[in-house]
């Protein structure tokens, strides 16, 4: 009989132990999904973040004069409504988590304050219309690094995973913060074709902290060239153009169109780190390529 009991008991650890690998692919699974599904919300946060950069970035140009933008700004703004769809569903996710990173109240106050923002906007000046425009901005950033911190973060083992989760989800929108509100205050300047004491101090500042910024996200992970080149091009042209001794010697398409690429190449390394961690989440948990996004 002894056979017997030790072919049960060989049978009960084959069991136990089928289960316990069926469970642990399970989960690898669904870590791996929820992954996706973190990253896809932030990659619409991402996208968001942009639309309204680039709306402050017209909207300066447009109040300092530049009657041009103001078609762009329509359709700047139709934009960013539809993108305020594909973040619903993301608010109405997080309402029911114990620590939610974006309730649908908040969403909806934030539409409102959006909405509010685009009727009074003619009425505004530049200055006020930039304070306006950062203050939605910084809500959407901290957002976007509350998904980072508490959704993607544990998602990922290895160190320089979650170094890259900080660059993708708060260091580099950092980034892309700074030259925005670069692109904004400079569009003001070079529109009016003089830099007050004011705008001067201003984009020092922005300055200084772009290149801080730049820095520690190359500390952070691979550098990418193209970014950085990009970032330093636009600050020499304001060093140069905009701050220079013999005045404001650039039009303000032309220093839209210079500032404009300086962040798209940060929001295309923001996808690049995006990418990576798809592909070290997704891929070594059920083999399946990452996803990718993109930003006009």
């Amino acid at each position: 009989m002894d056979w017997v009991i030790y072919s049960l008991l060989g049978a009960a650890v084959l069991i136990a132990l089928l289960t316990l690998v069926q469970h642990h692919r399970h989960s690898r699974r669904d870590a791996g999904q929820s992954l996706e599904l973190n990253l896809d919300a932030c990659r619409t946060l991402l996208a968001l973040t942009a639309h309204f950069q680039q709306h402050r970035g017209m909207s300066s140009a447009w109040l300092a004069g530049d009657k041009g933008f103001g078609s762009k700004l329509e359709n700047k703004s139709r934009e960013i409504e539809g993108l305020f769809q594909a973040l619903r569903p993301l608010a109405d996710s997080e309402s029911g988590k114990p620590h939610p990173c974006l309730t649908a109240n908040e969403l909806s106050l934030f539409r409102h304050r959006w909405g509010g923002l685009r009727e009074r906007l003619g009425q505004l000046s530049v200055e006020q219309s930039i304070v306006e425009h950062s203050q939605l901005i910084e809500q959407l950033l901290r957002w976007l690094a509350a998904l980072g911190e508490a959704r993607l973060e544990p998602l990922v083992a290895g160190r320089g995973e979650r170094n890259l989760v900080r660059n993708y989800a708060i260091r580099l929108p950092a980034l892309t913060e700074c030259l925005g509100q670069a692109r904004a205050v400079g569009l003001s300047v070079t529109t009016r074709g003089h830099c007050s004491a004011v705008a001067r101090v201003r984009l020092l500042f922005l300055i200084a902290r772009a290149e801080s910024i730049l820095k520690q996200a190359g500390e952070g992970g691979a550098m990418n060239r193209q970014a950085e080149h990009a970032v330093q091009h636009m600050v020499r042209l304001l060093r140069q153009r905009v701050l220079g001794a013999g005045g404001v010697a650039v039009g303000a398409q032309e220093y839209f169109d210079d500032a404009t690429r300086a962040v798209d190449a940060v929001f295309a390394w923001i996808a690049d780190n995006g990418r990576v961690l798809s592909d070290a989440g997704i891929g070594a948990s059920v083999g399946r390529p990452g996803g990718s996004y993109a930003l006009s």
